[in-house]
């Protein structure tokens, strides 16, 4: 077969991010066994209590599969084989974003596009398919910073806004008066913002949050003790991404410190009311579901990527197809 000429016909050494309550250290080296390591340490740090989610991806997993195919491509490939990389290269096109949000516990279900593996997961609508305006950029020719304060704000709005109408409808009233001065609101204590690498127009984004400690089982007060790390039990913290559909990546990260205050008392709330702790304990169980269910997809895919290597290039008798410039009559 012909050369394959796509920007991903060279093989780059894939980074290998390995989180440290695997014990183990983070390498760079050749894509060969990628999943060797990853597969033997997950097996043997399973809790006794609850299944751990499988380990995170790399960092870059998505342009690696895209490179790796590309090298397979390169060495030349069977129609079975051309078949079985255009079923990877077709999930990734399709389903990295909810992938890439998913694996970290961001639900993303709420998008009327997701459908990982035929069904249609739990999720919580942020900012889903915003177009970046020329207006949004400053004359540094990128996104003004304030802006990405602005889009995660509005997709906070629209996170706390679905548990008032999709999942807990009977606590509706409560859950929209949190976004307003009448009786108990939420006030933001802190917020801070880690920019990955800067966004230009046109882009189009897509935010997302999610709770960032787990909730206890207990009551109301243990509950919200444990979610924050000041052990303020009227407080809880939101994890949101910014990802960018032109780069296939996050291009930036939030966290969210955030108080529920007494506007009635004029103070802050003793606690959580009661229907937000019952809401955020079933959405923690879905993010870790959510986590384990997006990791375990993306390491099938890695995993089949491996298995077309050892039958194209990753063998002794391999060469690579490059082409020729006879003539054929």
């Amino acid at each position: 077969m012909p050369p394959f000429r796509g920007r991903f016909s060279v093989l780059q050494p894939t980074r290998r991010f390995i989180i440290q309550k695997y014990n183990l250290s983070c390498v760079s080296q050749s894509s060969k066994s990628i999943t060797t390591v990853f597969r033997s340490s997950f097996s043997t740090s399973q809790s006794a209590a609850e299944p751990a989610a499988p380990p995170p991806p790399p960092q870059r997993w998505i342009s690696d599969i895209q490179a790796r195919i590309g090298r397979c491509l390169c060495f030349g490939c069977s129609p079975g084989q051309v078949e079985r990389a255009a079923r990877v290269l077709r999930a990734v096109a399709t389903e990295w974003r909810h992938l890439l949000a998913g694996s970290e516990g961001f639900l993303t279900g709420g998008d009327e596009q997701h459908h990982v593996g035929g069904r249609k997961g739990p999720g919580r609508p942020g900012l889903i398919g915003h177009r970046i305006a020329w207006g949004d950029m400053d004359s540094f020719g990128h996104v003004n910073n304030v802006n990405y304060f602005r889009y995660a704000e509005s997709a906070r709005v629209n996170w706390i806004s679905d548990f008032a109408v999709h999942v807990d409808p009977k606590h509706r009233k409560q859950w929209t008066e949190l976004m307003t001065t009448r009786s108990s609101g939420l006030i933001m204590r802190t917020l801070k913002c880690e920019y990955k690498f800067p966004l230009v127009y046109p882009d189009i984004i897509s935010v997302y949050h999610k709770l960032r400690f787990s909730p206890n089982s207990g009551g109301d007060s243990d509950f919200t003790t444990a979610i924050s790390p000041a052990h303020d039990p009227a407080a809880f913290i939101l994890d949101c991404i910014i990802v960018s559909h032109k780069h296939r990546r996050i291009a930036a990260r939030l966290e969210e410190d955030i108080v529920v205050y007494d506007y009635a008392a004029g103070r802050k709330a003793a606690a959580l009311p009661s229907f937000v702790s019952d809401v955020f304990r079933a959405t923690w169980a879905q993010q870790q579901r959510e986590t384990s269910r997006s990791r375990a997809q993306i390491w099938d895919l890695i995993r089949e990527v491996e298995a077309l290597e050892k039958e194209t290039w990753d063998r002794q008798d391999a060469v690579e197809d490059m082409g020729s410039a006879v003539k054929t009559t």
